[in-house]
């Protein structure tokens, strides 16, 4: 991995810079993916537009190439599927605002607290899910950002048994994490959806926060 030219790790990067920066890529740049970033949208578990007036449509070059890897695996293994990113950048003043939004709700634990800070303000990190031949999201037995058991990828065998997840829910989760994980993404236990790219202490060490 790389954090960026050397000797100019800092401690943060302002969002209003990113684009001048060559250590980001935009998601426009990278062929094969669909992208609907929730946050940049009403339609997520805030209900309104969490982004403007940023572009957060940016990744780390280093999780860029490792998405570009995943695109790749995808179209050789599931033909005319496609690769649906629901979040990748996420400034660490939005991330404070969603901390603060499930402050008392004992939802807390689903978001990296702001003072660690998250992968996803390194551009290190990814949401994201799979489009059908007809652009229809994959079933995953739960829609992005369920705060919920049945969204957690270390309790898929007792939802299976219970009959809560069905088989082909969890055959499109597997899917997913073949296509990530092959190209350098590891998971979370809990959210069927987010892919780290490498380690997470690693990253937190070496890369600079946008803030």
């Amino acid at each position: 991995m790389s954090a960026g030219a050397p000797g100019t790790i800092a401690d943060g990067i302002a969002s209003e810079d990113v684009a001048a920066d060559g250590a980001f890529r935009h998601l426009s740049g990278i062929d094969g993916i669909a992208v609907d970033l929730r946050y940049a949208t009403p339609n997520n578990f805030i209900g309104r537009d969490l982004y403007a007036p940023f572009d957060c449509a940016w990744l780390h070059r280093d999780a860029a190439a490792a998405l570009e890897r995943a695109v790749a695996w995808l179209a050789a293994h599931r033909s005319g599927h496609t690769l649906l990113v629901l979040d990748a950048l996420r400034p660490q003043r939005v991330q404070q605002q969603l901390w603060d939004a499930l402050a008392g709700t004992g939802l807390q634990p689903y978001l990296a607290d702001p003072a660690r800070g998250s992968i996803h303000s390194y551009g290190m990190a990814l949401d994201l899910t799979i489009l059908d031949e007809e652009g229809r999201e994959l079933d995953m037995g739960t829609g992005f950002d369920d705060m919920s058991a049945l969204s957690h990828p270390a309790l898929e065998a007792r939802f299976l048994a219970s009959g809560e997840l069905a088989p082909g829910q969890a055959a499109n989760r597997q899917l997913l994490r073949d296509a990530m994980f092959q190209a350098g993404f590891v998971g979370i236990n809990t959210e069927w959806w987010h892919f780290d790219c490498g380690d997470r202490n690693l990253v937190r060490q070496t890369f600079r926060r946008v803030l």
